[in-house]
């Protein structure tokens, strides 16, 4: 199972949100590039960048906080946010961006990312944010009445790398992840899923890992925290 660091990215900022508010973000450090080598440097083996202001906006935002966390790393970059055109796929994927997330457009829009994970095969994983079952947008702004496990399913063929899926409830509450729904998600389809939303102890990697059936775990406040030592959570896991 990989263990993803999380920077999220807002005003330029690595921030962490409680509950998806942007309101609640608390700056972690005000040089992204630098937490990204940190985390580098401790051994981890990918990096998960999130352009929170592009989120609600539609389209990229912090490029230039991104740019410059591929500039000062060489691990391999999953970045989600914003992401709803081709154009911008195949912009960041030439930038070094070495996998997509594409989330609002799952939804409102599958047919992209079908196309996309044809033309970039490897390189397109689909962010499933979801509140009680159900599947949020546009920064977890607007809900649907779409299901988690149904959203996923459409997707089966398709070619997609991964699958996050984020339980907005524990996102950013330190209060563990969602082990049952995420583990159920994962064993009702052949895409890999990565869990996000609550990761915060070793606990939470052991309970992920104990399930045999998820692929990757998203951590982001409790490594800023302290809650999570980066080093000690990859050694567990490995």
């Amino acid at each position: 199972m990989i263990l993803y660091p999380a920077i999220d990215l807002k005003d330029g900022n690595a921030v962490r949100l409680v509950r998806g508010e942007m309101s609640e973000a608390t700056v972690f450090n005000t040089d992204p590039a630098a937490q990204a080598r940190a985390f580098q440097d401790a051994g981890c083996e990918w990096l998960h960048l999130v352009d929170l202001n592009g989120a609600f906006a539609g389209a990229p935002v912090n490029g230039a906080a991104v740019e410059a966390i591929l500039s000062a790393t060489n691990v391999p970059t999953q970045l989600g946010g914003g992401i709803r055109d081709i154009a911008t796929i195949e912009m960041w994927l030439s930038r070094g961006i070495a996998r997509v997330i594409l989330g609002t457009v799952a939804v409102e829009n599958p047919d992209l990312v079908r196309q996309a994970a044809k033309a970039f095969p490897g390189q397109i994983a689909v962010g499933i944010d979801a509140r009680k079952g159900r599947v949020a947008t546009k920064g977890w702004a607007e809900e649907t009445d779409v299901m988690v496990t149904d959203l996923a399913r459409a997707f089966e063929d398709a070619g997609v790398a991964a699958i996050i899926y984020t339980d907005i409830d524990r996102d950013g509450a330190m209060g563990g992840p969602n082990v049952t729904a995420t583990a159920d998600l994962a064993r009702a389809t052949s895409i890999p899923v990565i869990a996000s939303g609550g990761v915060s102890s070793l606990a939470d990697l052991r309970a992920l890992k104990a399930t045999d059936v998820i692929a990757g775990a998203i951590s982001g406040r409790a490594l800023y925290d302290g809650a999570l030592d980066l080093s000690e959570a990859l050694a567990a896991l490995r």
